[in-house]
């Protein structure tokens, strides 16, 4: 099964989340971190290839996320965090790894990474690798429970 459909979910699941109609650069406040940052500018890029990036996606009966409900019931305190882990992951899987012979869409591409690269500067780390490891074995019963619920 491929997975193409992950990728653009996340990506406008991210956009939706942080993204208001404003000109230029935009101050988020996620819990105790603040950034500035240009979404404006992030989501025109992703416009001009939304069409073409979401036509190759064949996976069209499952949703990773649905609008926005799962990010905005995010706590205050864990939009930094969360923000953090999602900006991680599209710039070690997700940019990486995206292969197109359309030299636009690889231009607008880059440009989205390098943009969530500065942003990713500004935000402070989560928790310390030790106790990250720690509250994640400390949740797996959450994860177990999930899978076990799964039919």
């Amino acid at each position: 099964m491929k997975a193409s459909g992950l990728p653009i979910c996340l990506l406008s699941a991210a956009f939706y989340l942080f993204w208001t109609p404003s000109a230029g650069l935009k101050t988020l406040h996620l819990g105790s971190c603040v950034i500035n940052t240009n979404l404006q500018e992030m989501r025109s890029g992703f416009s001009e290839i939304r069409d073409s990036v979401q036509a190759k996606d064949e996976i069209i009966d499952i949703r990773i996320l649905r609008k926005t409900e799962s990010l905005q019931d995010t706590k205050p305190a864990d939009q930094c965090c969360l923000l953090r882990h999602v900006l991680r992951l599209y710039l070690d899987k997700v940019f990486k790894n995206y292969q197109t012979p359309d030299q636009h869409i690889l231009r607008k591409t880059s440009s989205l990474a390098n943009s969530f690269l500065t942003i990713k500067k500004d935000l402070r780390l989560c928790l310390t690798p030790q106790a990250a490891v720690v509250k994640a074995l400390g949740e797996l019963d959450i994860l177990l429970q999930w899978m076990e619920e799964m039919k």
